[in-house]
């Protein structure tokens, strides 16, 4: 057993590693957050949201985390992955699964801090986030799947009490009685063996685990509490905020199309030995990813993050913090971390949302280019003013 202890501006974190698939200094740093509700992060450097990372290693954690779900899961099976942070992780932990089960009947969606258009959605709660309502959208078609599935997974990048996914079972369950199995997929499994032992009594039913990394911990309050940021969510039932509903926000039953035509274009421009930031925005993750596995195909030096809602504090794994205004136009404060200006030759903004002062602001303070994915194949290049 490996015991970590970090003193943070926010208290004392003491972590417990019980087993681990990968290295842990590869696999998560550790960092502030200005959250009292919970003033310590595990900083995914696998991840691609905190933390720049190739699309080989984030490629290897999906092939992993898909590889540790039960064969036995009867099918159909509905993925779900947790907004925001975990959106891209989800996507490629189900595209790695359909791989190695070509023939499974499988739909994935995310959950998603705003509504899309008209699409009937349900919602639960993710109690110690500081945008605590999140939202699952069904088109017609995934309804009727999920109306037929049997199990389901449910991927996030950690697990440290399992409320969330709690919450978000009951509700399915209610909706979805017949569902006869469930599996969580995690980057970090901070549950601890005792609860680990007890999630089928706790969730209902037959409930597997699999994680790259697996322990846990105890946080001790500092005597300066974390500072409280504002809220992070200010939800408009009516309002549009750009939320695509075409890459897995109400459901999608196959694999993305890689944008091969944009990444050879974009290789033909990026010189041998430049660095490439291929940046995701908010809830907008994996296709930035799939660009990224494109163009480190084609030998480019590559690296893929995106920008976060989530307030953290400039220490340990969070060095320079870039501030931004949100594409979304919640008006609510969007960061980017460790990356400053200047640091690579070649930025590439994907985005859902339509052109805006936020994202030309980004790509100024990067001097980035502006890719709006207005569907899988129809990508457009938004000139920066």
């Amino acid at each position: 057993m490996n015991i970590v202890k970090k003193q943070m501006p926010t208290g004392e974190l003491t972590l417990k590693v019980d087993d681990a698939r990968f290295p842990l200094d590869w696999l998560v740093g550790f960092a502030a957050r200005a959250n009292a509700k919970r003033g310590f992060l595990f900083l995914s450097k696998v991840l691609g949201k905190h933390w720049p990372v190739t699309p080989r290693a984030m490629e290897a954690i999906h092939d992993d985390l898909a590889a540790q779900i039960p064969p036995s899961l009867p099918g159909p099976v509905v993925f779900i992955a947790m907004a925001e942070t975990a959106v891209g992780l989800g996507q490629g932990v189900f595209e790695a699964w359909l791989r190695a089960n070509p023939n499974g009947k499988a739909l994935f969606l995310h959950s998603s801090r705003y509504r899309v258009g008209s699409v009937p959605f349900f919602e639960f709660e993710e109690s110690h986030s500081h945008a605590p309502r999140q939202f699952l959208h069904l088109s017609d078609a995934a309804s009727l799947l999920f109306s037929t599935a049997r199990s389901l997974v449910l991927i996030d990048d950690e697990a440290s009490t399992g409320n969330t996914f709690a919450n978000l079972v009951a509700v399915c369950r209610a909706r979805y009685p017949q569902l006869e199995k469930l599996h969580l997929g995690v980057i970090t499994n901070f549950m601890g063996k005792d609860a680990n032992a007890g999630l089928s009594e706790r969730f209902g039913l037959p409930t597997s685990i699999g994680a790259a990394l697996s322990g846990q911990y105890a946080f001790q309050v500092g005597a300066v509490p974390a500072p409280s940021a504002a809220p992070a969510q200010r939800f408009e039932a009516e309002q549009e905020r750009g939320a695509s509903p075409a890459f897995g926000r109400i459901g999608v039953g196959r694999a993305l199309t890689p944008p091969q035509g944009l990444a050879v274009q974009l290789a033909q421009e990026i010189a041998t030995g430049d660095t490439v930031l291929v940046l995701g925005t908010g809830e907008f993750m994996h296709p930035s990813f799939l660009l990224a596995r494109e163009l480190e195909a084609l030998g480019k030096s590559v690296v893929v993050q995106s920008t976060t809602r989530s307030p953290i504090l400039s220490w340990g794994s969070v060095g320079h913090i870039v501030s931004c205004d949100d594409n979304y136009g919640e008006g609510i404060a969007n960061y980017l971390y460790n990356v400053a200006p200047g640091q690579y030759q070649h930025v590439l903004i994907c985005h859902e949302t339509p052109a805006s002062p936020a994202l030309m602001q980004l790509a100024g303070q990067l001097n980035g280019r502006l890719f709006h994915f207005q569907s899988e194949t129809k990508i457009e290049e938004i000139p920066v003013c």
